[in-house]
């Protein structure tokens, strides 16, 4: 196993006591977190109302941190508007997703309508735990989570180790030496050798390699045929450990002139590939001005102290605990050197 691979696991397992704010920031897509729990967590409180989505949202992310050991954690969620920007460009960004149908399985909700409402319920709920927490909240407008989140990860903490928590793909192109993906389905690290030894390609060539395989939660699409096998086979320079660029990709393509579909399928979409990297890419993410001058502020803030009493009757009037064994201990594991560094950190602001 690779020894930055090794050490960077051990400095994950072993660094108990934060030192600084800015020494590893958690990351959490908020919205991806939520919806997945929403979804996949049947549980319900001892009055039959679902509330999956709260719990399931706060075991993931209390998972997260007492494995990861964050000096901070922020929660991104999409902004008023979020998707505008990418639809402007692509009307059919997201837009499966707009199609009206059951999201879950289970016999708490009648109808779509119902279960809509629900989640909208939760969420707003979810929002006032969170409240009480010592996390940063931020859902800035006109930008989707992913360009927040990737703002803070590369331009915000350049020099801080970032842990970005998500099952979304697209943010395994900004894996370094520096900044982690954490799957939360998965329970798994992405680092540099883990996207290698997964995709076979190096994290720098990442997004261009999803630039042509495309993606269908996002409704993006791809080179048809586009597998990683026949890439492999047929452009090789997309696995070599060298940035490559889209215009790197055409030219090899031209030069190499091996009439295959694949080649052919490349040259004649060169504008959709174009697109497809403008709408995928989060490297630099293009944020109006204000929009960073609001980040910065919410995320330069000292961190919220830990409200436990607050947090505790929050959980007693929606049955939590029933699904959340012994929430006063939960809490200490979970939020408890978070707490102390918020505390410190407060002290030494005055």
């Amino acid at each position: 196993m690779n020894k930055n691979y090794t050490e960077i696991l051990k400095s994950l397992k072993n660094d108990e006591t934060p030192k600084n704010a800015d020494d590893r920031i958690l990351i959490i897509d908020g919205l991806n977190t939520f919806i997945r729990s929403f979804v996949v967590v049947p549980t319900v409180n001892d009055n039959g109302i679902h509330v999956g989505g709260i719990t399931g949202f706060l075991m993931s992310i209390g998972y997260a941190i007492r494995n990861i050991k964050p000096t901070r954690v922020i929660i991104c969620f999409d902004g008023k508007g979020g998707s505008q920007k990418r639809r402007k460009i692509f009307p059919n960004y997201k837009s499966s997703r707009r199609v009206r149908h059951r999201m879950t399985r289970i016999n708490a909700f009648n109808s779509v309508d119902d279960e809509r409402i629900a989640m909208a319920q939760q969420l707003q709920r979810l929002s006032e735990y969170l409240e009480t927490l010592p996390v940063t909240v931020l859902s800035p407008e006109n930008i989707e989570a992913d360009d927040a989140m990737a703002y803070i990860s590369q331009q915000v903490y350049p020099k801080s180790q970032c842990i970005i928590m998500s099952t979304d793909r697209d943010f395994l192109q900004l894996v370094s030496d520096r900044v982690q993906v954490w799957s939360p389905t998965k329970k798994k690290f992405y680092f540099k050798e883990t996207i290698k030894e997964e995709y076979n390609i190096y994290s720098k060539n990442f997004l261009m390699y999803r630039v042509l395989t495309g993606d269908s939660s996002d409704d993006i699409p791809g080179i048809r045929g586009a597998g990683s096998k026949t890439l492999m086979k047929r452009l090789p320079i997309l696995f070599e450990n060298t940035k490559i660029e889209l215009e790197d990709i055409f030219k090899h393509v031209e030069q190499a002139n091996d009439g295959t579909k694949l080649s052919a399928d490349i040259l004649a979409s060169k504008d959709m590939l174009k697109l497809n990297h403008d709408l995928m890419q989060l490297d630099e993410v293009d944020i109006p001005g204000r929009t960073k001058q609001s980040i910065l502020q919410i995320v330069q803030k000292p961190i919220q102290k830990l409200l436990k009493i607050k947090f505790l009757s929050m959980t007693l009037e929606d049955s939590l605990n029933l699904n959340i064994k012994n929430p006063q201990l939960w809490l200490k594991d979970t939020f408890g050197k978070l707490d102390i560094f918020s505390q410190k950190q407060t002290n030494e602001s005055k």
